[in-house]
């Protein structure tokens, strides 16, 4: 259903709770612990705990593409921006891709509204995030040979 493009019955909200739980599955097969925050009133989807830090994480997905990328909008509720003191990574889900972007907020808080994605191409702007499940346990980038 949405891994067409679909957004099915219930539109964006059923779309943002499904890519919400293939989040918490991906992130428990990292050897993640992810907390749920009670409620809908807090900035961050989750709380991803490992080695004693707790960092917050916005959940978000897409497949509108756009030429040769996927857009995904980085925005909150109301066309609010999202801040270094609300968040601390996004976790941007490209459906028909079935991948996963994690990305810093300093990183993502450079572009104004929209985050373009290239799953395919290993050169582009955000590559280095593809998958980069390490940064949310608080590891480098691992090694190239």
């Amino acid at each position: 259903m949405f891994k067409k493009g679909g957004t099915a019955r219930g539109g964006f909200k059923l779309r943002g709770e499904w890519a919400e739980l293939l989040f918490m599955t991906r992130a428990a097969e990292h050897g993640l612990r992810v907390i749920k925050p009670w409620g809908d009133s807090s900035r961050y989807d989750f709380v991803v705990e490992t080695g004693g830090r707790f960092l917050r994480v916005q959940v978000k997905s897409t497949s509108n593409r756009r030429r040769n990328l996927y857009a995904c909008s980085i925005q909150g509720s109301a066309r609010r921006r999202y801040t270094a003191a609300e968040i601390d990574f996004f976790a941007i889900y490209v459906i028909p891709a079935d991948c996963w972007y994690i990305i810093p907020i300093e990183v993502a808080s450079r572009v104004k509204y929209v985050i373009g994605l290239s799953p395919h191409n290993s050169l582009s702007k955000h590559a280095c995030y593809k998958e980069a499940w390490h940064l949310l346990r608080g590891e480098s980038a691992p090694a190239t040979f």
